[in-house]
């Protein structure tokens, strides 16, 4: 039943794609020299990959399974069935690396408490004592199911400003006399 119906089928497969290729760029981008969790929002390789599949996918169910018509309510659960499904397999292939791969979860750690520590001034002034604390007291503790949580609670938040985003641009109802 699940995969008879487009609004499911689409955004699944174009996920799967995309999952991959975002479980890729994690891998790519530590061989490179480059922490993946420690890159600045703005430079999320997330966020290309999302509004790439997300607009493709969108396009597709509207051109070919609705007739040209897409409303709103359609983008935002094609989007969000793509960005579920992106972001789980995102999150397992981030899980399986830093397990296998334990240079991954202490580099994260080293250079997150150097970061930290190196600009305190900032981080109390803008999170507070107590909770700069806290953030240092259970850095040690980082596990690769974290890193796998941070990657899917992430790849969510991107997902869903960038499905409101597409979900606007995209639509096309019918119009009415």
């Amino acid at each position: 039943m699940f995969f008879k119906n487009p609004l499911l089928r689409v955004p699944f497969r174009y996920g799967l794609i995309g999952g991959v290729i975002g479980g890729l760029a994690i891998v790519v981008l530590y061989l490179m020299g480059m922490h993946p969790f420690l890159l600045p929002v703005i430079v999320d390789f997330r966020i290309a990959i999302y509004s790439l599949f997300i607009f493709l996918c969108l396009k597709e169910l509207r051109d070919y399974f609705y007739k040209g018509e897409l409303y709103f309510w359609q983008g935002m659960v094609g989007s969000y069935v793509f960005v579920a499904t992106a972001a789980l397999i995102g999150a397992v292939v981030t899980w399986c690396y830093a397990t296998c791969q334990k240079e991954f979860l202490s580099a994260y750690v080293a250079k997150l408490q150097q970061q930290l520590t190196g600009f305190k001034k900032q981080f109390i002034e803008s999170v507070g004592v107590d909770a700069y604390n806290q953030q240092l007291a259970r850095l040690p503790g980082t596990t690769a199911f974290d890193l796998a949580g941070d990657y899917f609670l992430k790849s969510l938040i991107i997902g869903l400003f960038l499905a409101i985003l597409f979900s606007v641009v995209v639509r096309k109802t019918p119009k009415t006399n």
